[in-house]
């Protein structure tokens, strides 16, 4: 099978392709500059020197470079600006790191060397800007996207990449609508609500023994979703919510909820919302004189949390997706790779979109196309195992088994494991 070359290549590959067709057939390399990519070259640098005959089969196994390679583009969307920026550029390092190790090892497909390009947008965590984004990404003609992050913004987007049979993978989005709109494009490598909102649940009835408890959401889909879940679980579980209280993901002062809550004098307080409202909630209602504990889902679990909560933050625990990197198998190396690469610390979702990446490049392998329906087709069929465990996908595009979750306080100003719940 041949590749359809109708992505777009550098403006170097493309002179030197039009300047040898006369010379050259279809079958052989475009002339192309000598310059290797950046990894690449630093790669050699520090590689020490080699017998000459290992030397020519190393040369013959490296990188092509980027200027005589056909470029991919895999698309990444997240919230860059706004109040979630730090979680949406947490996203796309994840994401980047996994295309520029890729871009090092070399990629061919179909007997051509690809060079595969980041196409990031920012969705603002806005709906309206992420299907902006989503259609800017489609006529890019990316293979596959990464994202969204906020579930108000990905199930909206999810039309416009399901329209365009693009393969849409997110390491972020937990509401369990996003894989139940009968899309063949939808996919996540987390777990969903479902799964997150019975685990606090748990943890509120059997390790609190919290007998009042009162629930608050944000009124985003995320917020509401997990918040709903989380208190069909305590009633499953025969425990009782004295009150659901609903705020907005852009509020910051919770005085008038607060005093509610504190006449009611609950055991727990669940908070479905992200860290930047999460904290602020924590943290005033500690200056208040509440001693519940706050309860929060995978958007709360951010390295920024001791901050936006301040000396709250040691009452804060939060249900994290998957396995926390400290435990999984490479979690180390990979948060000293990131950290060397970023030099920022890992806040969620990274380990989730860096896996998401490889999912799309092991679909790009095994369909041997750079076509996105068959890469999209390919997908479906996953059967990986990346940093994040074991990665397969149900008819829905879910993870098949549900995925683990963790249970995160804070010590010391840092994150720290409670317990891993596995399916």
């Amino acid at each position: 099978m041949r590749i359809k070359f109708g992505f777009v290549v550098t403006i170097a590959a493309a002179v030197a392709m039009a300047t040898a067709c006369s010379k050259k057939n279809d079958n052989e390399p475009a002339a192309g500059a000598s310059s290797v990519p950046e990894a690449s070259a630093t790669a050699s640098a520090s590689a020490p020197a080699v017998p000459a005959s290992a030397a020519s089969v190393a040369a013959a196994s490296a990188p092509v470079p980027a200027s005589a390679a056909t470029v991919v583009k895999i698309g990444h969307v997240a919230p860059l600006s706004g109040p979630l920026a730090h979680l949406g550029q947490d996203n796309e390092n994840g994401a980047r790191l996994a295309i520029e190790e890729i871009s090092a090892q070399g990629l061919t497909i179909d007997g051509h060397a690809i060079h595969l390009e980041l196409d990031t947008q920012d969705d603002a965590a806005d709906p309206k800007k992420g299907i902006a984004a989503a259609q800017q990404l489609v006529a890019d003609h990316v293979v596959a996207v990464v994202g969204h992050l906020n579930s108000g913004v990905s199930i909206p987007a999810s039309k416009i990449y399901s329209d365009a049979d693009v393969a849409q993978i997110s390491g972020a989005t937990t509401n369990p609508a996003f894989t139940q709109q009968g899309f063949k494009t939808t996919f996540r490598v987390v777990p969903t609500d479902v799964r997150q909102g019975p685990v606090l649940a748990t943890y509120a009835l059997k390790t609190l023994h919290a007998r009042k408890i009162v629930v608050v959401d944000d009124a985003t889909l995320y917020g509401r979703g997990l918040a709903n879940e989380f208190a069909k679980a305590v009633v499953a579980g025969g425990g009782r919510i004295t009150g659901h209280e609903v705020t907005s993901d852009k509020a910051r002062d919770f005085k008038a909820i607060l005093n509610k809550i504190k006449r009611v004098q609950p055991d727990a307080v669940m908070f479905g919302g992200m860290d930047v409202t999460g904290g602020p909630f924590a943290k005033q209602a500690a200056a208040m004189g509440i001693k519940a504990k706050i309860l929060g889902g995978d958007g709360m679990c951010s390295a920024d949390m001791p901050t936006l909560a301040a000396n709250a933050a040691p009452n804060v625990v939060c249900s994290e997706l998957g396995v926390d990197v400290s435990k999984l198998d490479k979690g180390g190396d990979f948060a000293q790779r990131y950290a060397a690469r970023f030099h920022l610390p890992l806040q969620s979702y990274a380990p989730f979109t860096y896996d998401a990446v490889y999912v799309i490049v092991d679909a790009m392998k095994r369909a041997n196309s750079i076509e996105a329906p068959k890469v999209l087709a390919a997908i479906a069929s996953t059967d990986f195992n990346g940093l994040t465990g074991h990665i397969a996908f149900d008819d829905k595009g879910d993870l098949k088994g549900g995925g683990a979750i963790t249970l995160i306080d804070f010590k010391d100003n840092k994150k720290n494991v409670i317990d891993v719940i596995t399916p």
